[in-house]
């Protein structure tokens, strides 16, 4: 898993974390995380798969007809 540094922060806003993170029943470290994730990956987020299938339907649908090729590779 990675690990981020964040330099420079003002002492305002660690505290501000502080306070949101103890209402929320987390650790700092926990708020932070969860902040960055709703931040960086929002619940509504338009997923391109879940798109083309929409889109695909809209125009009527597609069926795919996938023959394997059954010879054991070497």
């Amino acid at each position: 898993m990675a690990s981020i540094t964040v330099r420079n922060l003002p002492e305002e806003t660690h505290r501000a974390l502080r306070v949101r993170a103890a209402k929320a029943g987390r650790s700092t470290e926990a708020e932070i995380r969860a902040i960055l994730e709703s931040a960086a990956r929002p619940e509504g987020r338009i997923k391109l798969g879940s798109l083309l299938a929409d889109i695909g339907q809209q125009v009527g649908g597609f069926e795919l007809e996938i023959e394997r090729d059954k010879m054991p590779a070497e």
